[in-house]
């Protein structure tokens, strides 16, 4: 490895990144601990970061090394002076051999930079917000290249989010505001229907999540520790809490979303608050009364903000004040954190939430509420925390710490549950504890009944899903889900972060086919750091292929990522999501030739010829299919979303979810009708939909010439099983029943026949 590469891979070490957080002592020391590791790692003699406030339009110096330290805090530029002030009105790194010499160039005297000749800047945004520049200098002139380029804006990038925490605290205004009251706790159910979202069984005490938390409200003082001696020793557990709960995190997901707890390290840094605490004790209240007033007041400020960002950061400050007083209490039960083998109940929940969830150990999450993301269920499936959806409101009333029993294999929430409700529960469990105990066969390779060879490849959404998929054998990945690097993350990923990541996929599934999906963003998957506008109906709106050949940017440093991953990869396929039309799916693929084309031109290893496919979700791809299937090297059918806009059913709607049926008879012949063009021009096609692995669709699948099935990865065994059993001859008899009929009725009547058939062989 070259030594560009050397410090381009270290920067980007999520554990070095995190330790700037929890090693620093506060804000400040945080910023001058993060300027020296750049200018150690790219060489460079100087590093500064200069932050920007929105209301004065300027840029200031907050840190640095090299230059003058008592030029931290005076030197200031608008947006367009000077090189810093170019970078942020360009929005686009400047790199300069000798800065003296640009006609942008502004001296001042008290940072003493007149040794330094090399200068390299990047902008640190946010989606469309600006929040500073990030520089290095050289006294060597023409000291700066491109790898030095793509390292700085990888590093600026991971840290946009952190950066934005410590400016928002650093620039927060006196607070205004009073303590509120909460609500106040009903009585308990007995059990509640749900919906199970992620298959599992849990037992534990109920915690709310939001909006009820007795530790914010209720518990009495004596519970606490209540001197400031004794907040002070909360505040070091909390500190070294997060710590732990990170370094988990890191093990967890490798996506990089170590960062999570970035808000709450900033928060807990930041002189004011802990000044505010430590005040309001010295003045006689209680250090848990101290801990609530000041998180109220700072919580109060932020939810005040106009951005939508910001006024998600208030959530940060009452969770942060909840592990301060759940470390302020005098007994804790032996948890290591608040969640700890809790059961959380909660009526909102982001992809972040589950993640902070994941780390902190959770038995189980109940959602009270008519929907939820697909993201947040496939990150706890992923993740696997049983999940259970229910409209029983009521649930939010539950007393904290109350016994819960979640069966999220068939939905069923059982309260406080007695010995005779838990007792065949803890049986069924030992049961299965013993039947995973011994060796799960898995055959290398898949056939029907009759002989006929069927592929089963992985769903991908994290990475710490592919050791389960070698061990189970998957032949390849069907479907990586690129979005997850974007959605854990509080801001864009880089050119280079995606690489990483993606560069572990092919490691870690060498020599084994791979199919990854271009960004799939928009409808309910929502990336508020991009600061897109608000659209009446996003399932019809700027989302996945749209979205990506409408910024450009976003698009070509995916692509650029993936095939720079993949330079060694024997067979990589990548594949555009929700493609409508032959113009859409040409624009792509030129995308992706440009994408070469740069890779070649700057003389970076990549990918030179990856195989070019469609996601089928669309119904308007049906009256150009053949078409299609002309110009594709391959296909994929993602049913979930393709029966969805085929009956114009929103499945998260309770209202309507009774409408979407797989075994509807126009889903039935669309699908026969798309895999018989594409057979007709001998390209592969797979589906990747809930449908592959259901043992009542696979049949039908098998029937109409599909011998390409992607499922998650715990989903193999009995998806072969299903296979295995199933012979092609019967299930061709059985599909080409069920494209004759034209109703649902008849349709599940056939279905029924097909089973008691079936049952008595």
């Amino acid at each position: 490895m070259t030594e560009p590469q050397q410090h381009l891979s270290l920067v980007c070490d999520i554990g070095e990144l995190s330790n700037l957080i929890i090693e620093s002592r506060d804000i400040n020391a945080f910023l001058q601990q993060t300027v020296q590791l750049v200018a150690a790692h790219l060489h460079a003699d100087v590093g500064s970061i200069y932050l920007y406030d929105d209301d004065l339009g300027e840029l200031t110096l907050k840190a640095t090394v090299g230059l003058d330290s008592s030029s931290v805090g005076k030197v200031r530029m608008k947006i367009g002076e000077g090189l810093v002030g170019t970078t942020m009105a360009q929005m686009a790194p400047l790199c300069d051999g000798d800065a003296r010499q640009h006609p942008q160039f502004k001296y001042f005297v008290e940072t003493k930079e007149d040794p330094f000749k090399s200068f390299l800047s990047v902008p640190i945004h946010r989606g469309a917000e600006k929040i500073g520049v990030l520089v290095v200098q050289h006294r060597e002139a023409d000291f700066f290249d491109t790898s030095d380029i793509m390292a700085l804006r990888a590093i600026a990038a991971q840290l946009a989010g952190t950066i934005a925490s410590a400016r928002l605290m650093m620039d927060l205004p006196k607070p205004k505001a009073k303590a509120g009251g909460a609500d106040r706790v009903l009585n308990a159910l007995r059990i509640v229907k749900g919906e199970a979202t992620v298959p599992g069984y849990a037992l534990g005490p109920g915690a709310l999540l939001r909006p009820v938390d007795p530790l914010l409200t209720e518990t009495p003082d004596s519970v606490f520790h209540n001197s400031l001696d004794g907040y002070r020793k909360a505040k070091q557990e909390t500190l070294d809490q997060l710590k732990l709960l990170q370094e988990r995190l890191v093990l967890q997901l490798p996506e990089s979303a170590a960062l999570i707890f970035e808000a709450h390290n900033m928060i807990l840094k930041d002189r004011r608050f802990d000044a505010q605490v430590s005040e309001c004790i010295r003045d006689g209240k209680t250090a848990a009364d101290a801990v609530r007033r000041t998180a109220l007041h700072f919580a109060q400020i932020f939810e005040a903000s106009s951005s939508p960002y910001i006024r998600e950061k208030s959530q940060d400050i009452m969770d942060l004040a909840r592990r301060l007083l759940f470390n302020l209490q005098k007994e804790k039960a032996g948890n290591a954190s608040p969640m700890d083998a809790h059961i959380v109940i909660s009526s909102q929940l982001f992809p972040s939430d589950v993640l902070k969830l994941a780390s902190e150990s959770v038995a189980g999450i109940i959602f009270v509420g008519g929907g939820i993301t697909s993201h947040v269920a496939i990150i706890a499936r992923s993740l696997k925390i049983p999940m259970i959806i229910t409209s029983e409101v009521r649930l939010l009333q539950v007393p904290e710490e109350t016994q819960v029993l979640m069966d999220a294999d068939v939905g069923n929430i059982y309260i406080n549950p007695t010995q005779e409700v838990l007792r065949p529960f803890e049986e069924r469990n030992r049961t299965r504890k013993h039947i995973s105990a011994g060796p799960l066969i898995v055959a290398d390779e898949t056939f029907t009944a009759d002989g006929v060879r069927v592929h089963l490849l992985a769903n991908i959404n994290l990475l710490g899903e592919l050791s389960l998929a070698r061990e189970l054998k998957a032949e390849g990945v069907g479907l990586y889900r690129s979005e997850f690097p974007f959605i854990v993350r509080s801001v864009l990923p880089s050119e280079e972060e995606q690489r990483l990541v993606y560069a572990r996929l092919f490691e870690q599934m060498a020599g084994l086919p791979i199919y990854i999906r271009t960004l799939d963003i928009g409808g309910d998957k929502v990336l508020p750091y991009l600061d897109l506008p608000q659209e009446a109906n996003p399932e019809l709106g700027l989302r996945s292929i749209r979205f990506l050949l409408k910024h450009r940017e976003v698009f070509d440093q995916q692509l650029r990522a993936i095939l720079r991953a993949g330079r060694d990869a024997d067979h990589l396929g990548i594949m555009f999501p929700m493609i409508a039309s032959m113009d859409e799916f040409a624009a792509a693929r030129q995308a992706l030739e440009q994408a070469i084309s740069s890779l070649d031109t700057e003389n970076l290893p990549h990918h030179t010829n990856p195989l070019v496919g469609a996601m089928i979700e669309m119904p308007a791809v049906l009256s150009v299919i053949d078409e299609l299937a002309a110009a594709a090297d391959f296909f994929s059918i993602g049913t979930n979303d393709f029966i969805q806009y085929m009956l114009a059913v929103d499945r998260t709607n309770e209202n309507v979810a009774d409408y979407y049926r797989a075994f509807h008879p126009s889903v039935l012949r669309a699908l026969a009708g798309i895999v018989a063009s594409v057979s007709a021009h001998h390209k592969p096609i797979s589906v990747c939909g809930e449908v592959a692995h259901d043992p009542e669709f696979i049949p039908f699948l098998l029937g109409i010439g599909v011998r390409r099935l992607s499922v998650d990865p715990q989903f193999i065994p009995s998806v072969q099983k299903t296979v295995a059993s199933t012979s092609v001859s019967s299930a061709q008899d059985y599909a080409k029943s069920l494209l004759a009929v034209p109703t649902v009725k008849q349709v599940d009547e056939l279905r029924c026949q097909w089973h008691i058939r079936r049952d008595a062989r």
